[in-house]
């Protein structure tokens, strides 16, 4: 019995030490990269685990162009799924459900991205409509004044919800009138009037080949894929544009500011703290995630258990790093009580003091390694999130040795170099509030912050 219970316990230390092999060996798998003619670069990564292909594709069409349309980005990109100029929106939907096919259309703050997910069997006929989308949109104004009537209801509805509109509501303050504080999703008032007419000279002024990029993953052989995506992305005509880069100057504020949004009847506060953050392809990326991991990037992290465990003011609390090709914003998000706003912010402001007048020990900075090391590879384990990756590469413009060198750079970090990355992008100063509640009950207190601008959650936010 006892040589039973031995050799069990080997075989589990056996499979925990192969997998601790496995996974600080983790490489990006091989993978070709090269252009069309047209200027559209093109990844190809065999995986053959699993009889699937996934794609990724991205344009740059982010809300960043918008002007002043907000939300043109967001609807030009819903509207590529409402049928080609070859096939009716009825047709392409029905082919995909056939086919059980999966693909999606969207924006984000700087691009628009398609995805995608298919049998290898049908990779010729999805890559086809995938062509079509992606080249000959229709823009179909039935189709379209059904999509923005839908917008237009949810718009409204976000409003009942401060947890889906604050984040809009910081950038907006904490960016102004520069590009990246343009609204994704766009307003009630600035939806309203767009027309297709609109969506068509925003597609034909950002989507071109010479900015875009297109990954395909699973299970190919690359000679052929590279025929078939030469076959029906060739015809994509050259543009001859350049993606015009965004203004790099920021308007920094010279000390605390609030920006304080009434909505009478909420019970509860729901508030951002923090500042401008860093851009996606800082040299202290990782370092930084290992950081906030402890700080509030985790369950288990300072700010949770502070505001949560400890003082029972919030469910739960967390601090994040969201990164743009050149800036981003930093800022740590929870909501309260109205009665315990007060003790929620200010437990909040002792929070970022201890983080940089203690910063971490050996024990805390061992702990986030190992917690950021364990979700790193499943980040990367399926075909879609391998495709997604890499037209992240080339938006951000950087390289495999990111995700090579990834676990190096975690382990480099020592405590005093933690202590450096507090005080260089952790913001303790000059914080940026943005409070989310019945201004009538916390409007007083919010004054003792900083600066106070007032706004109602009812109007648009311009």
């Amino acid at each position: 019995m006892k040589s039973k219970y031995i050799f069990k316990s080997f075989l589990v230390l056996l499979f925990a030490f192969t997998a601790i092999q496995l996974h600080a060996q983790y490489k990006l798998p091989a993978y070709q990269k090269f252009k069309l003619k047209n200027g559209l670069t093109v990844y190809l990564m065999e995986q053959k685990e699993v009889p699937l292909i996934n794609v990724s594709a991205i344009f740059p069409a982010g809300s960043i162009y918008d002007n002043k349309q907000a939300g043109l980005a967001s609807l030009t990109a819903s509207a590529l799924m409402h049928g080609t100029t070859k096939t009716s929106k009825k047709n392409l939907d029905e082919t995909l459900d056939f086919a059980a096919a999966r693909v999606s259309t969207g924006s984000s703050k700087e691009f628009a991205s398609l995805s995608a997910e298919f049998a290898a069997k049908d990779r010729e006929k999805i890559l086809a409509l995938i062509s079509e989308i992606i080249q000959t949109p229709a823009f179909d104004t039935t189709e379209f004044s059904k999509e923005k009537q839908r917008i237009l209801i949810g718009l409204e509805q976000m409003k009942e919800s401060p947890r889906n509109v604050i984040n809009a509501y910081y950038e907006k303050f904490l960016f102004g009138n520069h590009p990246y504080g343009n609204v994704n999703s766009g307003t009630v008032k600035s939806v309203l009037p767009i027309t297709t007419k609109e969506l068509r000279a925003f597609y034909a002024a950002n989507y071109f080949p010479e900015g875009s990029a297109i990954a395909v993953v699973g299970d190919f052989k690359s000679a052929d894929m590279k025929k078939l995506i030469t076959k029906y992305f060739s015809t994509w005509k050259k543009s001859g544009k350049k993606v015009v880069p965004v203004d790099t100057k920021f308007n920094v504020a010279k000390s605390n500011r609030v920006l304080l949004v009434n909505k009478s009847d909420a019970r509860e506060t729901t508030f951002f703290i923090g500042g401008f953050g860093v851009s996606r392809n800082n040299p202290d990326q990782v370092a930084i995630d290992v950081v906030n991991t402890y700080f509030g990037g985790r369950f288990t992290s300072l700010l949770n258990d502070e505001l949560r465990v400890n003082s029972g003011l919030t469910y739960g609390a967390n601090s994040r790093f969201n990164s743009y090709k050149n800036n981003g914003t930093f800022y740590i998000s929870t909501f309260t009580a109205n009665k315990t706003t007060e003790a929620a912010i200010n437990k909040t402001l002792d929070i970022i003091k201890r983080l940089h007048d203690k910063g971490l020990d050996e024990d805390a900075l061992l702990s986030a390694k190992n917690y950021i090391k364990g979700q790193f590879p499943p980040r990367y384990e399926t075909s879609g999130q391998l495709a997604g990756l890499l037209t992240s590469m080339f938006w951000y413009n950087y390289d495999e040795s990111f995700i090579n060198n990834f676990e190096k750079n975690v382990d480099g970090l020592t405590v005093a170099k933690a202590k450096e990355i507090i005080a260089k992008y952790f913001p303790k100063e000059k914080l940026q509030f943005v409070l989310i509640g019945n201004a009538e009950a916390i409007e007083k207190y919010a004054k003792t912050l900083g600066e106070v601008t007032q706004l109602e959650i009812k109007a648009d936010l311009e």
